[in-house]
């Protein structure tokens, strides 16, 4: 969907903020970008959209280089979502969300009926956010406006520049929450941006860790905590690979029922972060027993958050 190909970008002074950067998106993956400042994620992500030109090398959206797209149709065809919200202060909730659809000259009832369906799918009432100014809504209101906005005319790629960071710790968890329900349903490209290797962990199909603009590692969230290339991503994970630590997967547990067991690997509610990790890598989902009897299902994104959370406590 999205190719890197030696991609740099060199300023004047002859700096790289990003060198020799190679990677492949897939359509339909959520890809995370981290690094500690400075690592050149945010850049690597404008680069995308050609908010800021690349030095060297080429970046294709479906095989097609990025220089070849008139600048204004790639920007409609790619929503953004910052963290500074920008949302146009004097513009009504529904004329946010109108703008890049009434760019493409879409007609009004398509406009109307696509402002409630994403007013729906964020989670907030037409009837009562439509008319809303962005100062009347809560912050974490004013984001989920945002996302909407991006989603507006259906682009098939999102980027999204550390987009909740600003937010209390609860709104925070809950736009993740439903960030993973939305993708379920819209299954678009994004390419997400923090420097938060729990959010990290917990949203992305794959994670490309970056270093002085330079990629590190890219794999899944797995294959960062089980398999590091190196002591820095060891501890920026942080994680200690070596440790036979269990964890009580309950808390993550899904229904289900006998129909749809298919003779899945059982595992007991405790077990080491190792032996479930390891089982998650070849199957999507584990029974989970107790007493002799499955009390539910736990799948990857399930022990991602646990094992998210269980970090968030070491701090």
């Amino acid at each position: 969907m999205i190719s890197f190909e030696n991609v740099s970008k060199k300023y004047d002074d002859g700096t790289y903020a990003v060198n020799n950067f190679n990677l492949h998106i897939k359509e339909g993956e959520l890809l995370v970008l981290i690094g500690p400042s400075g690592s050149g994620k945010t850049t690597t992500l404008k680069m995308i959209n050609r908010l800021i030109p690349l030095t060297e090398g080429y970046i294709k959206i479906k095989d097609k280089m990025i220089s070849d797209y008139d600048i204004h149709e790639l920007r409609w065809d790619i929503g953004y979502v910052l963290q500074q919200i920008a949302l146009f202060p004097h513009m009504t909730i529904e004329e946010n969300i109108a703008v890049v659809p009434e760019m493409k000259r879409w007609d009004q009832a398509k406009i109307d009926h696509r402002i409630d369906e994403l007013l729906n799918m964020v989670g907030l009432e037409p009837k009562t956010y439509r008319k809303r100014l962005p100062h009347e809504l809560s912050g974490g209101q004013q984001q989920r406006i945002g996302v909407a906005r991006a989603l507006a005319a259906n682009p098939p790629i999102i980027l999204m520049d550390e987009p909740f960071s600003a937010l209390d710790p609860l709104s925070r968890e809950k736009l993740q929450d439903d960030l993973i329900e939305l993708q379920k349903n819209i299954k678009k490209t994004i390419v997400f941006v923090t420097h938060d290797m729990n959010e990290a962990l917990k949203l992305g199909d794959r994670i490309c860790l970056m270093r002085k603009g330079e990629v590190v590692q890219t794999g899944t969230p797995e294959e960062l905590i089980q398999q590091p290339v190196n002591e820095f991503v060891r501890e920026f994970v942080g994680i200690d690979q070596g440790n036979r630590t269990t964890v009580d997967v309950r808390e993550a547990i899904q229904p289900v029922t006998a129909e749809e067991l298919n003779n899945l690997p059982v595992v007991a509610p405790t077990v080491s972060i190792n032996e479930i990790l390891s089982l998650l890598s070849e199957h999507e989902q584990l029974a989970v027993e107790e007493m002799d009897k499955i009390i539910g299902t736990i799948d990857r994104r399930g022990m991602i958050r646990i094992l998210s959370r269980q970090m968030e406590g070491m701090k």
